[in-house]
């Protein structure tokens, strides 16, 4: 038997035959977002099966970050369903428009990888990794430790992951389960956006200014039950903030108060910033670290390394190996080599993205147009019509994201990558983002 709600013919006998029937209307797209599902005992009735069956459905599509349900307004799809990522809010660029929408690192400025890798080949044909191996090589650790040591960062194990995102998933799966919050900075990285309700986790939108999170917004979350706390400590996307000395001390205190918060920090800045860390970890019992090397030394060498209290570490490592197992050594060999041999200069690259943030910023500023970029990649400009200005923008040859990748309830605004921007595009840009934005209409932060 089937159920329509609008078009869509809802499916199936049994609670995974159900769920899977909405998931392919929500994928088709025809089940768009807002659309609202049948009450579960009318859709029981109509199908045939017990209302158990439906209720089962929907708790499955709800772990699934497809759907939510509010009380008597009943269940909906979400308004971003875990099977469209915020990364698919674009469109087909025309000839000749400059893309600065996509947050990638200058390819000029990554060090090359051809002796990195022939030196790992050598490690490798020298000592063969094989099962049984330790997860991370020695030399990888050790010079991953002294990197924390040197910022501050409490003693914990090192792991690795095949990226930041699948470390702050394993993170998250080691300590919450379908149905907790977790309080994350608004706006902010869309991919963990997508992820956390993905997971079948709520998320708790955090207001921050340039200094990080904003304190009275991280305690409004805890009040409101937020088992985690996920914060990006440099450059972070879109808005570029970097967590003060003075911020970090006033979210310790808070933090203190609440000492069983899983506490994940995203510094995937690292290397490519010139503001020292301030961390949080050590603050609660639970919290992890994460630092990635794709910003500084290629997306494609997918690693990344975290530090963690040991409960946290072991939880992750011992669920990694029953998945991937290890991260590929060839790959720890690698980035071994590039830190041992100084190849990156990472006070250049640093230098580099400031001097084009500071340009762009300082440059819209000359024409009443505020913007935001302490660190980092991507500048975040505050619009009062997000739509308007990135379809004006695209008619004068520039593609910005729109904001909405990035957003939760904060006002709109779109993100300009620097990574791609030469000295002679600075001003230009800044003239087609004031008139793309009409200043006297753009919404400033205070």
């Amino acid at each position: 038997m089937s159920v329509v709600p609008g078009e869509y013919a809802i499916t199936g006998s049994r609670a995974s035959d159900i769920a899977a029937s909405v998931e392919q209307g929500v994928s088709s797209g025809e089940l768009p977002p807002g659309s609202v599902l049948p009450p579960m005992r009318e859709l029981a009735s109509r199908l045939g099966v017990n209302p158990n069956t439906v209720a089962a459905a929907y708790r499955i599509l709800r772990e699934r970050g497809l759907i939510e349900t509010d009380g008597r307004r009943g269940s909906r799809v979400r308004a971003r369903p875990a099977t469209l990522a915020r990364e698919a809010i674009r469109t087909e660029l025309p000839p000749g428009v400059r893309d600065i929408a996509t947050g990638n690192p200058d390819p000029t400025l990554l060090p090359p990888l051809t002796d990195a890798l022939a030196a790992a080949a050598r490690r490798y044909t020298h000592r063969p990794r094989l099962y049984g191996d330790d997860a991370v090589v020695p030399e990888l650790e050790r010079a991953a430790r002294a990197g924390f040591d040197a910022d501050g960062v409490p003693a914990g194990p090192i792991v690795l992951t095949s990226g930041a995102l699948d470390a702050v998933e394993r993170v998250l799966s080691a300590h919450l389960r379908p149905g907790d919050a977790v309080a994350v900075e608004d706006p902010g990285w869309g991919s963990l956006l997508d992820l956390v309700p993905a997971m079948g986790l709520k998320v708790l939108p955090v207001a921050l200014d340039d200094d990080g999170p904003l304190p009275y917004s991280v305690a409004t979350a805890l009040d409101k039950g937020a088992r985690a706390l996920i914060v990006t400590d440099r450059a972070q996307n879109p808005t570029g903030a970097t967590v003060s000395a003075d911020r970090a001390a006033e979210l310790r205190a808070l933090l203190e108060r609440h000492p069983n918060v899983l506490v994940i920090e995203d510094d995937h800045g690292h290397a490519i910033v010139e503001q020292p860390l301030h961390t949080l970890a050590g603050a609660t019992r639970t919290w992890a670290l994460v630092r990635s090397t794709a910003k500084a030394y290629g997306p494609d060498l997918r690693l990344a390394f975290l530090t963690a209290d040991r409960v946290t570490a072991d939880r992750v490592q011992g669920r990694y190996q029953l998945g991937p197992g290890w991260v590929s050594g060839l790959l720890q060999y690698a980035v071994v080599d590039l830190w041992e041999q100084g190849t990156l200069d990472t006070a250049a690259v640093a230098r580099s993205y400031r001097v084009r943030r500071e340009a762009l910023i300082a440059a819209l500023e000359r024409r009443g147009v505020a913007a935001r970029g302490r660190s980092g990649l991507n500048v975040w400009v505050p619009v009062a019509d997000e739509t308007g200005t990135v379809a004006r923008l695209q008619a004068a040859g520039w593609a910005v994201a729109p904001g909405a990748r990035f957003r939760v309830e904060s006002p709109p605004g779109v993100r300009l990558a620097v990574s791609q921007l030469a000295a002679g595009d600075v001003e230009e840009l800044a003239a087609a983002v004031a008139e793309a934005v009409r200043p006297g209409r753009a919404v400033r932060y205070g």
